[in-house]
């Protein structure tokens, strides 16, 4: 086994090369080993391999095959325009320079570029090109309001009718030419959606609420979209509700309407289409039909009918998720749910399920629906999403995004946090599987509700030019027995030989040299009798044996786990040739990178590579089928910090070096949702911590606001004043305590004692009294 190496090059833009591994067996290349005998066979092998349709070519004992390596060719004797080799091209046949604003008007804005490609692809061989889709600005806006009439959204329908100019005046910040409608729904007129008893109900559904309300209808188209919103004030007051039985509405009958029929409503061909739902209940899907006996799928076309009423909605089902998805994307509409809190949960889901589609919360009244549908057309800008259209199964696409500054990340099709005028652009790789039926194909690669898209066209290399030239019984092969194809002929059946000169049953042991590669190997491998020089296969019970010495088989591949090449693909020669999405040498590896997508979009996370369907983590503390978790890792706000403080709360360090603008490219969004279990060592902010690239800020309601510095330093002074006081006054009590027991247990002791009374006799009085003896008194 020796390896050579030989490349062939494409290029184009980032001058993309593309090489190709060969091994020697047994002494010849891929080309050679196979033992085809046609030149379509031969193109199939390798992108590498020629076929010779000289006729002359071989002969005079040249041992050189037909299908070889276009060098080997060439050296042996073959002319370069007797060779078949197609190569693999890539031309663009219109890139016209994106716009840079729209001015209000769309007629000549470009946000994509190319805009037309045309792809020469043989098998197994790869070509890639780079889309850039720009954001432009002021571009038009088609707004449809869509609103539940059912009794419970009576309070919604009277806040709304105060709103028109409001909304109007909102909208026009973002784009100077804006055009409303308006269109209401509740659901099938049909038991059990409906009230049909008592008989009064059927003309007034409210009437066991003791009030009346207008009879349950479908869907009505109100107004069509228009640049007089007073004519949408003016329609919106004129409505009143109704009233069914069932839970769930039949909002998903007006949905598919609204998006299809495109007359009645006036979507504009150059407009960015928003379709806002509003409901407070759950929402039939296909099959709920099937409750009142409609068996019909829904067919996706337009039923309005000149009343501009929903005419087939007790004749059809209602639709699919992917029949509205498949309407929204050829008719590029944004769907944006505003929903109350009970019902979020389920539209979230849908909104996973439907491509373009934002979900945000609606108040009870809905009061706040101007700015939930500003924030969801912000998020809808803020976002660049590449859809397929029509790609044949054959042809594996691959992505690669280029975002915000300029950080390549591999298989996304997606950015977000973008600003209107942002540009990105992502490298897409397109690898030819297997040869379809047709000659070409054309398919599309567009962004979620754009109307501008790349046309691709990809030829399949897969046939030789030389068929066109076939002759049937051509004299070539022996007087007819044979049709002369790219130089051999291709036998009529029982023929043999390189002129189909033999018959089957003929037979000459001179010829038994041809049959086998060495005098010492077995004739025909010991798989087949050699007629006439040539090798007449045995057929097997596992499959098919062919080749110049029956060297080859279908059925003498790799196997995995028990299969053939794995099921995921064909056993050519000892070789397995994959199927779409299948690689490796026994096809056991997908190419799909789907199982290897996080929940916010990212391929591993950004933390790995997708090897064979499942993450292998790059990033060292990286862990998880996805890569999602990563404790060691610095999460999206830690990193944007600096950029939160700055864009939404003016200060920090890039505040005052007036930086924000020119560092802070991927604006932090505000998030709708109100987490108040979330804390952050910052009071001021609070981030939600998603993987890689996002972040968000939440508004939290409950948090308060932080102390203030003043408050807290008095407080402490204060607290060890007051500590201190206290101590004192307390010290001072137990000394007090102290001092009277002792004072009262002296008293007592004093109060106890007994003395004798006795004078001293050594004590002297302070007087003596003497007596005169002469004194005798008075004379």
């Amino acid at each position: 086994m020796i390896p050579i190496q030989v490349s062939i090059y494409g290029l184009f833009d980032s001058h993309y090369w593309t090489s190709y591994r060969f091994t020697h067996v047994s002494g010849s290349n891929i080309c050679t080993s196979r033992g085809v005998s046609t030149c379509r066979q031969c193109l199939a092998i390798h992108p590498s391999c020629a076929w010779c349709f000289k006729e002359e070519f071989g002969q005079g004992g040249s041992s050189v095959s037909r299908c070889d390596l276009k060098q080997n060719l060439l050296d042996g004797g073959c002319t370069k325009g007797g060779l078949e080799f197609p190569f693999s091209s890539l031309s663009v046949q219109e890139n016209t320079p994106l716009s840079d604003k729209a001015s209000g008007a769309a007629d000549d804005v470009t946000q994509i570029r190319p805009q037309k490609l045309s792809l020469t692809l043989r098998p197994d061989d790869a070509r890639r090109f780079t889309v850039t889709v720009k954001q432009v600005e002021d571009y038009p806006v088609d707004l449809y309001y869509l609103m539940d009439l059912s009794y419970s959204m009576k309070d919604d329908l009277a806040r709304l009718r105060s709103l028109g100019n409001q909304l109007a005046a909102a909208m026009g910040r973002t784009t100077s030419n804006l055009r409303m409608g308006f269109g209401a729904f509740v659901d099938k007129p049909l038991s059990p959606y409906m009230y049909t008893y008592p008989e009064e109900a059927i003309s007034n559904p409210c009437h066991g609420i003791q009030t009346r309300c207008l009879p349950q209808f479908g869907y009505k188209h109100v107004l069509s979209l228009t640049k007089q919103v007073e004519r949408f004030t003016e329609e919106v007051a004129k409505q009143q509700v109704s009233r069914n039985r069932d839970s769930p509405e039949g909002g998903f009958d007006a949905v598919i309407q609204a998006v299809v029929c495109k007359d009645k409503i006036g979507w504009r061909t150059d407009a960015s289409h928003l379709l806002v739902f509003t409901t407070d209940a759950t929402t039939h899907v296909a099959l709920d039909g099937r409750l009142a006996g409609l068996v019909q799928p829904n067919d996706g076309q337009c039923h309005i009918g000149r009343d501009n009423n929903y005419d087939k909605s007790s004749t059809l089902d209602y639709p699919s998720l992917a029949l509205i998805t498949e309407k929204m994307s050829e008719n590029n509409i944004n769907l944006i749910f505003a929903v109350t809190n009970n019902v979020m949960p389920l539209y979230q889901n849908y909104s996973q399920l439907i491509p373009g589609t934002t979900v945000g919360t609606l108040s009870d009244d809905s009061g706040n629906v101007i700015q939930l549908i500003l924030d969801a057309y912000e998020r809808i800008r803020s976002k660049v999403e590449l859809e397929l259209l029509g790609v044949p199964e054959e042809l594996a696409l691959s992505f690669n995004a280029t975002c915000l500054n300029g950080e390549l990340i591999q298989g996304l099709k997606s950015c977000s946090g973008l600003k209107i005028g942002d540009t990105v652009s992502f490298s897409v790789e397109a690898r030819l599987r297997g040869c379809p039926k047709e000659k070409n194909r054309t398919f599309t690669i567009k962004p979620v509700g754009f109307k501008d898209a790349l046309e691709v066209t990809v030829h399949f290399a897969c046939g030789c030019d030389c068929e066109a030239t076939a002759q049937p019984e051509s004299p070539l092969c022996n007087q007819g027995n044979g049709t002369y194809e790219c130089g051999v002929c291709q036998c009529h059946p029982g023929r043999l030989g390189d002129r189909c000169e033999c018959a089957d049953g003929d037979y000459r042991p001179s010829d038994q040299g041809n049959c086998s590669p060495k005098p010492e190997d077995p004739i025909c491998g010991g798989r087949g009798n050699c007629v006439c020089g040539q090798c007449s296969c045995h057929t097997s019970g596992f499959g098919k044996v062919w080749g110049k010495y029956c060297e080859c088989d279908d059925f003498n591949c790799l196997r995995f786990k028990g299969e053939i090449c794995s099921g995921h693909g064909k056993c050519d020669c000892g070789f397995c040739k994959c199927g779409s999405d299948w690689m490796g040498e026994n096809c056991n590896c997908t190419t799909r990178t789907d199982t290897c997508m996080s929940s916010m979009g990212l391929l591993c996370s950004g933390r790995g590579q997708c090897v064979c369907g499942a993450c292998e983590c790059t990033q060292p503390g990286a862990y998880g089928a996805t890569c999602e978790r990563c404790p060691t890792c610095p999460d999206a706000c830690s990193i944007k910090k600096e950029c939160v403080e700055c864009q939404h709360f003016k200060r920090g360090r890039l505040f005052e070096e007036k930086s924000c603008a020119r560092i802070c490219r991927d604006e932090i969004q505000k998030s709708p949702i109100a987490d108040t279990n979330i804390i952050h060592p910052n009071p001021h902010l609070s981030p939600s911590l998603f993987p890689a690239l996002s972040c968000f800020l939440l508004s939290l309601s409950d948090c308060p606001k932080g102390p203030d510095i003043l408050v807290v330093l008095m407080a402490v002074a204060g607290a060890i004043l007051f500590l201190g006081l206290a101590g004192l006054l307390i010290w001072k009590l137990l000394v007090t305590v102290h001092d009277r027991r002792e004072f009262a247990k002296f008293e007592e002791e004093r109060a106890k004692a007994k003395w004798d009374t006795a004078n001293n006799p050594l004590y002297k009085g302070a007087t003596t009294t003497f007596t005169n003896v002469t004194y005798r008194g008075n004379s």
